[in-house]
């Protein structure tokens, strides 16, 4: 019988553009040696381009570098060997402008309210305050915020918090948007939704986004490749192309493609996972 993958129609939304927004040339991090051990070769040789405007995922096995590798495209730390550029400059150990970073923990200040917070990169960058105001207002109002915008951390949802962490980047209007694992203290339920309100962002501005994740159902859902990672020290098995449409959503869950997509994502990954538990 043939596989699902084979028989169901793609329908892809516009292609994103061959141009390389990102390109990551055989970088590698091996960080410093701790207590008389060895020193720690967590990832690379690690080759690939983010193409400009296209959502794409990194799945892999714990421990496998995903997190080290969002830190090297994003400028948070330098990579030891190999090179990686953004719209053609070289990344060196800092942010460059029109890249946004949202992390997994809760990174709003609860000392600030929902408004304050959502503004506070955009200040910091010298915007001018009416500036400020119609990028947050826009911002909130997008993330389905706006009536919470004098509110402060402590009253919101977990789910919220993320969503006033996401408007922050938001503000900022990046070119270039970066999760770590943004969803992964929510319950499934609001992972989907937030997931959801991702793509719409994602939509809106046309940013090119790169996701990393533990979850091969959010990858599946949310991307236009996927790229799957070995055992430590992490490089890419296989890039994956899922051709969903640039409109998807929550449900293309129900598309007999999406469990042909999750079986060849755990197919590549299951070996993987076995070596980095150690069995």
């Amino acid at each position: 019988m043939a596989s699902p993958l084979k028989m169901i129609k793609q329908t892809p939304g516009p292609a994103p553009s061959c141009k390389a927004h990102v390109a990551v040339k055989a970088a590698t991090k091996i960080f410093a040696a701790r207590d008389e051990g060895p020193p720690l070769h967590a990832l690379g040789p690690v080759s690939f381009d983010l193409r400009q405007g296209e959502f794409f995922s990194v799945v892999g096995p714990s421990g496998c570098g995903k997190s080290t590798l969002l830190d090297l495209v994003a400028g948070l730390s330098p990579p030891t060997d190999g090179s990686i550029h953004f719209e053609g400059a070289e990344i060196k150990g800092q942010v460059p402008d029109g890249v946004a970073v949202v992390f997994q923990e809760d990174a709003s200040f609860p000392w600030l309210s929902v408004f304050d917070n959502a503004a506070f990169g955009a200040r910091r960058a010298g915007l001018a305050e009416n500036e400020v105001k119609e990028r947050v207002d826009h911002a909130l109002a997008f993330m389905g915020l706006a009536g919470f915008a004098r509110t402060y951390p402590s009253q919101l949802s977990g789910g919220m918090r993320q969503r006033v962490c996401i408007a922050r980047a938001m503000v900022l209007r990046p070119r270039l948007m970066l999760l770590d694992e943004p969803f992964g203290a929510l319950d499934q339920q609001t992972r989907l939704l937030m997931g959801e309100e991702t793509l719409k962002l994602w939509r809106e501005t046309g940013s090119t986004v790169m996701l990393i994740t533990h979850s091969i159902d959010e990858a599946v859902l949310l991307s236009d490749r996927i790229g799957t990672m070995s055992a430590r020290p992490g490089t890419f098995i296989d890039i994956v192309e899922t051709g969903w449409s640039r409109e998807r959503g929550s449900e293309t869950a129900m598309d007999p493609r999406y469990g042909a997509l999750q079986s060849k994502i755990w197919g590549l990954l299951r070996s993987e996972s076995l070596k980095a538990l150690g069995a």
